[in-house]
């Protein structure tokens, strides 16, 4: 009897422990909903990845990147589709571009907007020395059908190539990937994921209108900033989180302060921690500047 009443009770502190882990989760994303009331917040997301300077380095860099936001659209259960994809020279990417769907994808995503700093030994230098390397990230807002934006036939200029990353020999070998040149502002958008130019043409569209609401948001926010004298949580130029390898391990949020040690955890898609800080402190109004790495 004394067997049987032990086997019960720990299967209601079993049953009470996995109680209070829902109720948690259900606290913490009503919280989270909470923060994330912006207009365009439970958007999907268009994520844009560019090494900095540094060649091969930041490329590869870049692309681990890709990876740590790919893994994480899996944790969350998000969709995510690889438009645009320009592989490096020797390694990594130029560029790429992914539309993330899924609720509150933009709001979730926007904290990661800016540069990412990485300090490792370079596998790609025979002395094994230390090598810093850059990436930024731009995130906007997929649109609503709602939400218009008129682009002008005579403002763009669309050239057509063969695709240079993955999707088989339809894809590569015929001038199906699209690049719109929007002439005024001279932004530059391609997508090369599907086979049909036409569906190609239509996506970079639909990223190109999204960067343009974008640039026209962040100009009257300029405005007003200026104005009332007020200092941005985020700019793009400016370092956001420094990804240390070498000489110890540590990655650093300094918008945040938020600071791991397990950086393979991280940098396999776990970036939630990263994430709920910078909207707390943002909500709160304690976010900091993005500052030079003080390592």
């Amino acid at each position: 009897m004394l067997v049987e009443w032990g086997q019960s009770g720990e299967s209601v502190l079993g049953d009470l422990a996995a109680g209070l882990a829902r109720l948690d989760a259900d606290v913490e994303s009503a919280e989270t909903r909470r923060i994330l009331g912006g207009e365009h917040d439970r958007a999907n997301a268009i994520i844009t990845i560019h090494p900095g300077a540094g060649g091969t380095e930041s490329q590869d860099w870049a692309d681990m990147l890709l990876r740590m936001y790919l893994r994480w659209t899996e944790r969350r259960g998000f969709k995510r589709e690889v438009m645009d994809y320009q592989p490096g020279d020797e390694a990594g990417l130029k560029s790429a571009t992914v539309m993330v769907s899924g609720e509150f994808a933009y709001g979730l995503l926007l904290s990661e907007a800016g540069v990412h700093r990485l300090v490792r030994i370079s596998p790609f230098d025979q002395a094994a020395r230390r090598h810093t390397s850059f990436a930024s990230v731009y995130v906007w807002p997929e649109l609503d059908d709602d939400v218009e934006i008129v682009v002008e036939e005579k403002d763009i200029r669309v050239d057509t190539f063969c695709a240079s990353g993955p999707g088989g020999q339809g894809v590569n070998t015929t001038y199906s990937a699209v690049r719109i040149t929007h002439l005024p502002t001279n932004v530059v958008v391609s997508c090369q994921n599907e086979r049909s130019q036409i569906r190609n043409r239509d996506a970079a569209m639909k990223v190109l209108k999204s960067r343009l609401f974008d640039m026209k948001i962040r100009e009257q926010q300029a405005k007003l900033e200026k104005l009332g004298g007020e200092k941005k949580d985020i700019a793009f130029g400016s370092q956001i989180r420094s990804y240390v390898l070498h000489p110890y391990q540590m990655i650093k949020d300094h918008r945040t302060k938020e600071q791991v040690g397990d950086v393979n955890r991280v940098l396999d898609g776990d970036i939630d921690g990263f994430i709920k800080s910078y909207l707390k402190a943002k909500a709160a109004g304690t976010l900091g500047q993005a500052t030079a790495a003080d390592d």
